[in-house]
């Protein structure tokens, strides 16, 4: 599998849960969780996208993981931002999804179809 499809796979399994972890952070948001687990995802499936192809260019464990938070990060603040509250709830878990991704994406060894033999 490819690094990119893996991090949109990886980043959008962790985005669901990304999103449930609101239960937990913000029990008050219990009514609106369908909408944000999707939201969630939606972002760790981007957030994974683009990490895979960062991973697919640069093969530094450090930078994946650096890439990796920044996007996350970067995908979590306008959600943040439009709520005008609940930053550390939106933006840690977001955060940790992209480090995680940035990690299993640089971990992940890609593997090349092979040529028939015969």
């Amino acid at each position: 599998m490819n690094k990119p499809l893996f991090g949109l796979l990886l980043g959008g399994i962790l985005g669901a849960f990304d999103g449930l972890s609101a239960l937990v952070s913000a029990p008050e948001t219990r009514p609106e969780i369908v909408g944000i687990v999707v939201g969630s995802t939606i972002k760790g499936v981007i957030a994974g996208m683009v990490i895979g192809f960062v991973a697919r260019k640069l093969n530094s464990l450090l930078w994946g993981m650096v890439v990796g938070l920044l996007v996350g990060a970067a995908l979590a603040f306008p959600i943040a931002y439009m709520q005008g509250k609940y930053y550390l709830e939106i933006m840690l878990p977001g955060s940790l999804v992209g480090l995680i991704v940035g990690y299993a994406t640089q971990r992940h060894v890609e593997r090349r179809a092979s040529p028939a033999a015969g």
